[in-house]
């Protein structure tokens, strides 16, 4: 029998070793051809990984000791240290500015013509900036408009504001990539109205309505005969075309990036701990050069009422923020994650969140949903902007599931409030947060440095936004960790395999 599978073994390597040089995959579970219509048209792309978005770079995951890295000047006990674990993802490389929130305010008021409201709601609130001791009306009125603050971060942004970019940001970038790859070609200004603007999932689940087709598609439908048009109109998630999500990033991930222990490995020990960003225990550079030495390395108020240094040797050169490539970037190639504006993540806040959280990829905030089908299981139209539809999973739905079995997942392992009989935080009464709040991370141009160590959280109601507030946005990374290289971990060398059982010696 032994003997059977070996010989079988060897017949199959010679036939996938054949069809490699043939050019064509071979399934190793039934050793018939892919993409074949013959064998009726198993599909396997060839696929290099996953692009890199605009805009982002990679974050190399790993385990880190999240929290505290400075003294809890405040004594609010929300940053206990605990190890976890982030897989691998991208962030932008640097804070969303002006200009690319004024890229979005500016499709929307053109793209929904019907529901100038959309347009309304998006923009930054711009009176954020007004105090009532202090002069602050000339950035009331220009720091968002003017094109001389158009690179620097956009402030006045609430936590739904910088979520719904992050979701309009996603349909524009895949809406690109169709057009670019020949798969779909766009006309603009003519159709992307109303609810006829492309949306990712619509378009997978063929709820889009096509503007043109194109005959030259480089996508092939396999299942058809050779001898007719295997030209593919549609991408589809088995291409790996489309990238995923834009959206923020979770504390864990933002704490993670900022940590930035990249280069501080010694074998396979992270032999430093950090108060900030980088390897040293002050905010000031160290060089020699005279044009550089006592600088500080991130724009945060360097002391009371300290905003910028002195004129003719300004220590940040920002009073107010700066550009959002000003500065150093860290080890991941992150600009500005210590300073300049502090930045919203995904999480809902709790103060004992990291007793609570899981270790691998560490999240509050979850609500599950669904698609909205119909009474035959077809999916529902998209709604007036052109977006499927979902609802949150009910309970009758997960009876025989185990991992969840409600939708909403912000206040799991929360204190019981006996009066509701929910486990639930009740605002104003016996608490300042709920479901509501959101964590957000980092110093600003406003704050002391305290605030630029990573592991300092605070906290806003989602609605609500700052002139010290902006955002960044982060995408999840699909395969291999190290990114798109063919590096193989924990393999055997080449002395190790028999070369003609292509077994282990």
């Amino acid at each position: 029998m032994l003997q059977k599978n070996n010989a079988w073994m060897m017949a199959a390597a010679a036939m996938i070793g054949f069809a490699g040089c043939a050019r064509q995959p071979v399934s190793k579970t039934t050793g018939q051809t892919y993409n074949d219509p013959k064998w009726g048209g198993f599909y396997n792309p060839k696929y290099k990984g996953q692009e890199t978005g605009p805009g982002l770079v990679l974050v190399e995951g790993g385990s880190f000791t999240m929290g505290s890295t400075e003294f809890d000047l405040q004594h609010n006990n929300d940053n206990t240290e605990r190890t976890v674990t982030v897989n691998s993802f991208y962030m932008d490389e640097a804070e969303i500015s002006n200009q690319q929130y004024k890229d979005y305010v500016y499709w929307l008021g053109r793209t929904f013509v019907s529901y100038p409201e959309v347009y309304q709601k998006a923009l930054p609130d711009s009176l954020c900036w007004r105090r009532q001791l202090g002069f602050n009306e000339p950035f009331v009125e220009y720091y968002f408009r003017h094109p001389s603050y158009k690179d620097y971060p956009v402030v006045g942004v609430s936590w739904k504001q910088a979520s719904e970019f992050a979701q309009w940001r996603t349909d524009r970038v895949n809406e690109y990539i169709l057009d670019r790859e020949g798969i779909v070609l766009f006309k603009i200004e003519t159709d992307a109205v109303d609810d006829n603007n492309f949306n990712t999932r619509a378009y997978l689940a063929n709820q889009f309505d096509f503007v043109s087709k194109n005959k030259k598609s480089p996508l092939k439908d396999y299942s058809k005969k050779k001898n007719k048009d295997q030209r593919r109109q549609k991408a589809i998630m088995e291409d790996g075309i489309l990238l995923p999500e834009y959206r923020l990033p979770t504390e864990s991930e933002w704490e993670y990036a900022s940590q930035n222990n990249i280069g501080e490995v010694n074998f396979t020990n992270i032999d430093q701990k950090k108060i900030y960003g980088w390897t040293d225990y002050t905010v000031r550079i160290k060089d020699q050069k005279e044009n550089d030495r006592g600088k500080i390395r991130l724009n945060a108020m360097v002391g009371k009422g300290d905003m910028g240094g002195i004129a003719g040797g300004l220590n940040d050169a920002g009073f107010v923020p700066t550009t959002v490539y000003s500065y150093w970037p860290n080890s991941y190639g992150l600009y500005n994650m210590e300073g300049n504006v502090a930045e919203w993540t995904m999480d809902v806040y709790r103060p004992l969140s990291l007793e609570d959280f899981d270790e691998f990829m560490p999240f509050r905030g979850n609500v599950f949903k669904t698609l909205v089908l119909d009474q035959y299981g077809a999916i529902v139209d998209k709604d007036s902007l052109g977006r499927l539809t979902y609802r949150d999973v009910t309970e009758a739905e997960n009876v025989n599931r185990r991992n969840y079995k409600k939708a909403d997942n912000m206040g799991f392992k929360d204190e019981l409030n006996y009066n509701s009989g929910e486990m639930t935080y009740d605002y104003g009464v016996t608490s300042l947060i709920n479901n509501k709040a959101r964590v957000y991370k980092g110093a600003s141009w406003s704050d002391r440095l305290y605030y630029a160590s990573p592991g300092t959280r605070r906290f806003l109601e989602e609605n609500l936004s700052q002139s010290n507030l902006g955002f960044r946005c982060a995408m999840v990374r699909i395969g291999a960790p190290t990114g798109n290289a063919k590096k193989k971990y924990n393999r055997l060398p080449s002395s190790g395999i028999d070369k003609k059982t292509k077994q282990r010696k």
